[in-house]
């Protein structure tokens, strides 16, 4: 019962002092279930929890949880006991002077620029679904949403006459990203065609909607874009992340600069970004290698 009680004032904490999203919340909350369930079969409640205690756990972790896994559950234990510090329950936190298990950098899938053509010419505008989904991918690959943020978008978060979609991303934060002309006409198709052919006289506030009037779903928008990968004969499996992965590729290989391409993925931190320059100088090397004449 306590460490329930624990732990909801902790994601409370999270959700409205620290403003994290809400995924990140929840990942968080499976973590701290794990770790509760480690104390219960030592008879430890959280404020009696020793650095020993929290080493033990994190070796219990290895080779059931990748390392990004593992890492992420380290955090979520040193905001945890961070919390317990800041409001009088603990004097020290058992994990201060643990380091984060070091993360391979991982490169991104990335498509390229005929296979997003390829890609994006699969849905048939000649229906409402039609239109929404080739509305979606145009917009996606324009814009460099998240997929979350995508099937969160409201009518209102576009504006056609500037070419402007307004976004909430992770922590809450507001930010204004540019679409292009293509985007905009899917757009403007759907929304005067497609959208009120779904709606069959409802109303919501929701941009994309799927064929109960009902805002799209993550789910709903990864087994469409899979769908449309597998139709367009990409051998790459498609994930809606590959067109984000894309979007930052392409605008870096055509010489946007960094801190643009940071503004427009939303990212924190500049160095999150910098991912997409070592994408770009692999495809170098692969041009390089292909096309010289003494390789």
């Amino acid at each position: 019962m306590m460490n329930d009680l624990l732990l909801d004032r902790f994601l409370d904490h999270l959700k409205v002092e620290r403003g994290l999203a809400e995924n990140t919340v929840q990942a968080y909350s499976r973590d701290l279930a794990r770790f509760f369930g480690f104390l219960e079969k030592r008879g430890l409640s959280p404020p009696e929890v020793s650095q020993e205690d929290v080493l033990a756990y994190m070796s219990s972790l290895q080779g059931g949880l990748s390392v990004r896994s593992a890492a992420r559950g380290l955090s979520a234990l040193k905001l945890f006991f961070r919390f317990l510090v800041s409001t009088g329950r603990i004097e020290a936190s058992p994990a201060r002077l643990l380091g984060t298990p070091r993360i391979p950098q991982r490169l991104p899938g990335v498509l390229s620029r005929q296979e997003v053509e390829l890609l994006l010419a699969q849905p048939e505008p000649s229906s409402p679904l039609g239109m929404r989904d080739r509305a979606m991918l145009e917009l996606l690959y324009a814009t460099g949403l998240r997929v979350s943020e995508l099937v969160h978008l409201k009518v209102q978060n576009i504006n056609l006459e500037a070419g402007f979609v307004r976004t909430l991303g992770k922590g809450s934060k507001e930010r204004m990203v540019p679409m292009g002309a293509k985007a905009l006409e899917a757009l403007r198709g759907y929304l005067s065609d497609g959208r009120p052919a779904l709606l069959r006289g409802k109303s919501s506030p929701y941009l994309f909607l799927n064929l109960r009037g009902r805002p799209m779903t993550r789910q709903g928008f990864w087994k469409l874009i899979r769908r449309y990968g597998v139709k367009a004969g990409i051998p790459k499996g498609i994930k809606p992340h590959l067109l984000r992965h894309s979007f930052a590729t392409h605008l870096l290989e055509c010489g946007a600069d960094l801190r643009s391409v940071q503004i427009m993925l939303g990212h924190a931190d500049i160095s999150t970004t910098q991912i997409y320059t070592h994408v770009t100088r692999e495809r170098l090397k692969e041009i390089h290698e292909k096309f010289h004449p003494r390789p």
